[in-house]
């Protein structure tokens, strides 16, 4: 590795063959590990990348082998993992059918208690450019426990936080690699940030040590740091390692740390909240009849030109910033009202033929830790969106 780039006590590279490096972490040290090994895909394929046609071989360590090659490759490193686990520890492995059942059967063999299978569905895939097959836009990641009765680490409640309230599933709706997570540099099979954010987020602890056995660019790493978690990859290319490090280094800058948690705290799929601005008195109709209501359409401040829409789960109203309340929808979705019909019941209707109405329980507000100055946000007055995460769960 470049002798220029600096080392953190939370941030551990190791760089060589992950059999040999595995053999140097004290056993049962480890939370949890996060695993993407070769898919042993790389056989000359095309895909579609920025528009382009491209070739899909990643490099000799992906190359196919034999079956009882791959077989024996995934029982080694698997083995080899188990024993740094601690009892109650985890295992996170990613794969496509190249070679994701091989992993499976080899988890079975060794002990292993297999937990969930992960369906992370790309938001963004490639089109599939040979049209003779359903488009590829999923990836597996099978989630297993150390042993079948020792019981494993699930941060269950803070996963319903960012689910809204309700259970999350085990469809993961999340994009593909953004160009932010590549100012450093690029690797061929890079995993976003986010979806690595959610595994080590469900099942560590501040303070844990997470190991991901085929390190890459490093993202496992810079998920574990930004929630307080130790890491150490092991990745055989110098070139990979030093990328790893300078994006370990971007994390020293404090707005780019708070951008980055910033990002991984508003998911695609989480449920919102609509901020809206109540005069007074229409603020106390809406308190009387527990409805609220929007102007709908195409015109500034609409609902419908506002991204999120269509997750709302919670509302926050205010008068002009001050006194913000919490309350749960009634139900997902609106009803779209006339302004005539809005006059009736008492509500200043004035800007817009057509209104969106939703309905929630006035009398049931919900505490949130995170209160917000909505002062300190230009345009107090205008309806916006913004992620449940903003006002509940994690800080």
């Amino acid at each position: 590795m470049t002798n220029t780039l600096p080392t953190y006590p939370d941030f551990t590279i190791l760089q060589g063959d992950c059999m040999e490096r595995l053999t140097e972490i004290e056993d049962n040290s480890v939370d949890t590990i996060f695993a993407d090994p070769p898919y042993f895909l790389s056989n000359g394929g095309i895909s579609v990348h920025s528009g382009k046609q491209v070739c899909v071989d990643k490099g000799d360590w992906d190359k196919g082998g034999t079956p009882e090659y791959i077989y024996e490759f995934n029982r080694q490193w698997l083995a080899l993992c188990r024993t740094k686990l601690r009892d109650n520890g985890t295992i996170w492995i990613s794969g496509t059918h190249h070679n994701i059942h091989v992993v499976m059967r080899c988890l079975q063999e060794l002990g292993y208690k297999v937990l969930n299978t992960i369906t992370w569905q790309k938001t963004d895939p490639p089109p599939n450019l040979s049209c003779r097959y359903f488009n590829f836009s999923t990836e597996l990641i099978i989630w297993a426990r150390k042993t079948v009765k020792k019981p494993h680490k699930f941060n269950y409640e803070t996963m319903k936080l960012l689910n809204g309230g309700q259970q999350m599933t085990d469809v993961w709706r999340i994009p593909a690699v953004s160009s932010w997570e590549k100012q450093q540099g690029k690797h061929p099979t890079q995993k976003p940030l986010r979806l690595l954010y959610r595994i080590i987020l469900a099942a560590t602890n501040e303070g844990d040590t997470v190991l991901d056995p085929f390190s890459g660019s490093g993202t496992t790493g810079i998920a574990a740091n930004l929630l307080g978690r130790k890491y150490i990859g092991i990745e055989q290319d110098e070139q990979f390692c030093d990328l790893s490090l300078r994006r370990r280094q971007t994390l020293e800058d404090d707005k780019t740390r708070q951008k980055l948690f910033d990002k991984m705290r508003s998911t695609p799929e989480e449920t919102t909240v609509l901020i809206n601005h109540m005069r007074d008195t229409d603020r106390e109709n809406a308190m009387k009849t527990g409805f609220t209501y929007m102007r709908a359409g195409d015109s500034k401040g609409s609902l419908l030109v506002k991204e999120g829409f269509e997750r709302l789960g919670y509302l926050c109203l205010h008068t002009n910033g001050d006194n913000p309340e919490l309350f749960k929808l009634a139900k997902k979705g609106f009803q779209i009202w006339t302004a005539e019909a809005l006059r009736e019941k008492g509500f200043s209707a004035e800007n817009a033929p057509y209104y969106a109405v939703m309905r929630f329980d006035p009398l049931k507000s919900v505490p949130y830790d995170q209160p917000i100055d909505l002062h300190k946000r230009l345009y107090t007055q205008v309806a916006r969106i913004q992620p449940l995460s903003d006002f509940i769960g994690l800080k």
